[in-house]
């Protein structure tokens, strides 16, 4: 008995060994990429599509063989809208879960909050969204707007004719650094264009504000000076109740325009936009582009949605970071094929070049010297069906300026990433 025992023990030992290095041996067959989006919290409205929408273009890339011959695997964490949690969750994904990139981040707090842990770790991070410039980091790659790739040109177009000839800035934003510091560019912007401080208001409100009756008296009164559009860099789920505040003292866009700089299709999704038509958004895609290829993404957006009964998926809509995320990923993904590897600094250089034919219309291209794309601004129009329609747009992608002309000193700081090994 007790040598029976003993073989049973054995083998016993031996399967469980077996099943460990079957483990082991799948796990090194995957690539782990880690999503890092608020999935609760007031920054959960703008995240949890662009979580979903990495889901579907890792499926998509699987589908397809995957990359390197090896499936990619996500590993998702929800920083659930907390600045500190999101640099705790970054290390979580660095350190424990082993990914070898990071896509995620809305607001900019939140990235650089990561910052310090991917330098630190070197690890590789794509941000989707516009921001406020005024950063080069080796481990971050820009896949969203800097400044003169859409705030810039959404207030030229705001003082041009065909944009009401505005005379009277509102910068009204959340506050924290994206619209502190942009408003501070375009602050600087507007007096190279000889509008005064006088002509100039700047207003904030914290993350989650929902009152907003003060604020849009406000600019109505503001607005009695002379002709004149609000920009806003208001941020999350206080969108709601500040366009239904505006809706609720009927200011109409053809009295005082408001042009958006984080409020896109999925934000406009449960708010009635009929008051709202003809009010603004500034981005680089809208759902609306007509081409083959933002037909076909649009497509497959709206059936992964039902597929998988995402929240709400009959009236799912694509939205400007969800293509700069879906455009990134698949710009990572080319990168390892061709870097032969994950190694972070390998897959750096492999991405400096990298193009992709992109929802918007346009093949876009990473710059290979500042690690952001090279991207067409449109400037869209709110419909009442809650779409934006583009009334303009650039003749083709832009490339980008991290550190602002209108910053003093900046002609000095360099327009490149520093490698690092």
């Amino acid at each position: 008995m007790h040598r029976r025992s003993l073989i049973k023990a054995f083998t016993l030992s031996a399967s469980i060994a077996a099943m460990g290095m079957s483990w082991t041996l799948q796990a090194a067959e995957t690539i782990k990429v880690g999503i890092l989006h608020s999935l609760s919290g007031t920054m959960a409205i703008s995240e949890t599509s662009l979580k979903d929408m990495a889901l579907m273009t890792i499926e998509e890339i699987n589908a397809k063989g995957g990359v390197n011959g090896k499936q990619l695997e996500p590993v998702v964490v929800d920083p659930a809208s907390n600045w500190p949690l999101f640099a705790e969750k970054a290390r979580q994904l660095l350190t424990k879960d082993k990914v070898d990139v990071v896509f995620g981040c809305w607001t900019s707090v939140s990235r650089k909050s990561v910052l310090p842990v991917f330098e630190e770790l070197n690890g590789l991070l794509f941000y989707p969204v516009q921001y406020e410039g005024e950063e080069l980091s080796p481990n971050v790659f820009y896949t969203g707007a800097a400044p003169n790739q859409q705030a810039i040109p959404a207030v030229e177009y705001l003082m041009s004719e065909d944009g009401g000839s505005a005379k009277r800035f509102f910068l009204l934003g959340t506050d924290y650094v994206y619209p502190r510091t942009t408003n501070k560019i375009l602050r600087s912007f507007l007096h190279s264009k000889g509008i005064a401080d006088k002509d100039i208001e700047e207003v904030y409100t914290p993350f989650g504000h929902s009152d907003y009756q003060t604020i849009v008296a406000n600019i109505k009164k503001f607005s009695a000076g002379g002709k004149t559009a609000v920009i806003s860099t208001v941020n999350g789920d206080s969108n709601v109740p500040f366009y239904k505040e505006l809706a609720n003292q009927g200011l109409e866009a053809t009295d005082v325009p408001v042009v958006a700089f984080s409020v896109g299709e999925e934000e406009l999704r449960g708010i009635d936009t009929k008051p709202l038509v003809g009010h603004l958004a500034a981005w680089n895609y809208f759902e609306s582009v007509d081409n083959p290829v933002n037909g076909k993404f649009v497509e497959q957006w709206k059936a992964y949605a039902k597929a998988k009964n995402l929240p709400n998926y009959q009236t799912a809509v694509t939205n400007d970071p969800m293509e700069a995320t879906y455009v990134g990923i698949h710009m990572w993904a080319q990168a390892v094929e061709k870097a032969g590897t994950t190694d972070v600094n390998k897959v750096r250089e492999a991405l400096a070049g990298q193009s992709f034919a992109a929802p918007s219309g346009y093949t876009l291209t990473m710059d290979k010297t500042n690690h952001h794309l090279h991207k067409p601004v449109m400037i869209g129009e709110i419909q009442e069906d809650g779409q934006l329609s583009v009334v303009w747009q650039t003749e083709g992608p832009l490339r980008a300026q991290p550190w602002s002309p209108f910053i003093p000193g900046n002609d000095k700081k360099p327009d490149y990433a520093v490698k690092t090994n």
